[in-house]
């Protein structure tokens, strides 16, 4: 199968706490005034993207990999994870902060969902003066401290908040207590999973006027305790060459701020290649064809695609893969 540069149908989440930035920013149809996420590639149950160009447009990312196999995500990665696609990509408005939530690991969410794990990076595209996040508790605290607060509603006095400007990035690791703050929008790379623990959502009423569910019990076993500040990724951004962001079991992330023209050589990589374009613009060459991308788009490369060429407008990149 011929399997040129592929981009993706933006899946559009209208949510609570949404913005407009998706559209105003990044050039995603207009849902209204709450769009909260796009999922730019996505291989969740329910949610299966779509290709969006070239001669495979409307095809399932799914339907790709029923056909294509080891061609499209390498033979390691199938025999991993067989045929599921495991990286899930978003874009996030936060125009409100989101809910206080934590999301199990491996072993947990397996047991209880039959799903994989939620581990996340964040990528900071853009800040409200004074945005921040929450990543983590403040000082190690036990499960007995951790609900004497929930219940009395003072939750957020003992987690980590940090402020956040533009190219900031952040690990957040299965079992980190976490939320994004208002006026955020960043590009997320996250295992291939959809379950969430909402533990706290500042008392805050839905479009019926009711309070949003929690998720108490649920979260107690699937939290890390522990103290983490070190959310934040210490990363080099030296242009025209790829800046090791994060390697862990679920996905490295390299940062990519071009000036000039690049190559890259995959041939010993056996897996898919993913390029999140956080700014500017490019064209994208791999053995089989070309296309253009722009901030805001994602494009998947085979595994069996050799070399990847980069013809680069100003374009900055999250170069992701597994």
């Amino acid at each position: 199968m011929n399997i040129y540069p592929l981009k993706f149908k933006p899946i559009l989440k209208e949510c609570l706490w949404g913005g407009t930035k998706l559209n105003t920013v990044l050039h995603k149809p207009s849902l209204g005034t709450r769009t909260g996420e796009s999922w730019e590639l996505s291989g969740v149950q329910g949610a299966i993207s779509e290709v969006a160009n070239g001669a495979l447009a409307g095809t399932s990312l799914q339907t790709l990999i029923t056909q294509a196999g080891a061609t499209l995500l390498g033979r390691r990665v199938l025999k991993q994870f067989g045929g599921h696609f495991p990286i899930l990509i978003k874009f996030i408005d936060a125009a409100q902060e989101l809910s206080i939530q934590v999301h199990p690991d491996d072993t947990l969410a397996q047991k209880r969902h039959n799903s994989a794990g939620k581990t996340e990076l964040w990528y900071i595209m853009d800040a409200d003066p004074g945005a921040q996040l929450i990543t983590g508790f403040s000082k190690r605290i036990d499960q007995k401290e951790y609900v004497k607060n929930l219940e009395e509603g003072t939750l957020p006095d003992v987690l980590h908040h940090e402020a956040v400007t533009e190219g900031d990035a952040f690990f957040i690791p299965a079992g980190t207590i976490h939320a994004i703050g208002a006026g955020v929008l960043l590009a997320e790379i996250q295992q291939t999973s959809d379950i969430t623990y909402r533990v706290f959502d500042f008392n805050r009423k839905d479009t019926d006027g009711k309070l949003r569910p929690l998720h108490t019990t649920l979260a107690l076993d699937a939290l890390d305790y522990t103290a983490k500040k070190e959310a934040k990724v210490p990363y080099s951004r030296t242009q025209d060459t790829t800046n090791e962001v994060v390697d862990c079991p679920y996905f490295t992330t390299y940062f990519l701020d071009l000036t000039q023209d690049m190559e890259r050589d995959l041939t010993a990589r056996d897996a898919f290649t993913i390029y999140v374009c956080v700014e500017g613009r490019a064209v994208i060459t791999d053995d089989w064809g070309s296309t253009s991308v722009e901030k805001g788009e994602t494009v998947l490369i085979a595994a069996a695609s050799r070399r990847v060429a980069i013809a680069t407008q100003g374009a900055t990149f999250l170069e992701v893969t597994i």
